[in-house]
């Protein structure tokens, strides 16, 4: 499996990955801290707290690395498909499993580690901006990081499991466009804040969603070493 997964790497570029989380995240910030200062400016609070301060990082962080998660499933499994060249591959002396499985773990991989990232590198520079801007009222303590740092581990799992939902989606129409798609309506409605409320912020909802997501790319797979690629 790790050979596989080192093929991959040395197959894909993912040079595009990383650069496009160096543009997203400030970009992140940016849109809130513009947000929020635009709204001091006229006597308004967009943002009462650092924990709701957080949370709003944290969605959109989510949904833009959901749809990174439906592109790097498109690059590697759907496109693949689509173009019947995973046929290719399945003529190798390996087992068909062990290659889709490699390429899901890359895809759960290279998601999680930027959820986990994303929200520790919006999270801190939040809080240094904070600190000039005086944004919302931040007593930091070592309760509230405690509870910041397993909502962010909670959140990242589930979410990387979710990011596995488009996939059966993709395989259905073999499109790359369906697998984004799928991604971009399941990321916003899960991540969309209406009053301060998001489903996201339900912990058992995406929880669940990651459990589904999990097993939608176990069932799409599990007879894959046995049936025919049409």
């Amino acid at each position: 499996m790790i050979n596989l997964i080192k093929l991959e790497f040395k197959k894909n570029k993912f040079g595009w990955y990383s650069k496009g989380l160096l543009i997203a995240n400030p970009i992140i910030l940016l849109f809130i801290c513009v947000i929020n200062y635009l709204e001091m400016l006229e006597g308004n609070d967009v943002l009462s707290s650092v924990n709701e301060a957080f949370s709003m990082l944290g969605i959109l962080s989510r949904v833009v690395i959901i749809i990174f998660a439906a592109v790097l499933l498109s690059k590697l499994i759907i496109r693949e498909y689509n173009s019947n060249t995973i046929s290719v591959l399945f003529t190798y002396p390996v087992q068909r499993k062990k290659i889709i499985w490699a390429k899901i773990a890359i895809v759960c991989g290279m998601t999680f580690t930027a959820l986990l990232l994303s929200q520790l590198f919006l999270d801190s520079a939040f809080i240094i901006v904070n600190h000039y801007y005086n944004f919302v009222p931040a007593t930091l303590d070592w309760r509230l990081i405690q509870s910041e740092l397993l909502t962010i581990l909670v959140q990242s799992l589930a979410s990387t499991g979710i990011s596995l939902i488009p996939l059966y989606f993709g395989l259905r129409k073999k499109s790359v466009t369906a697998t984004i798609v799928s991604a971009v309506i399941v990321g916003s409605l899960l991540n969309s804040n209406t009053a301060g409320f998001s489903l996201s912020s339900i912990l058992i909802i995406p929880i669940i969603l990651g459990v589904i997501g999990v097993a939608i790319a176990y069932l799409s797979f599990r007879d894959v070493d046995t049936t025919d690629i049409v």
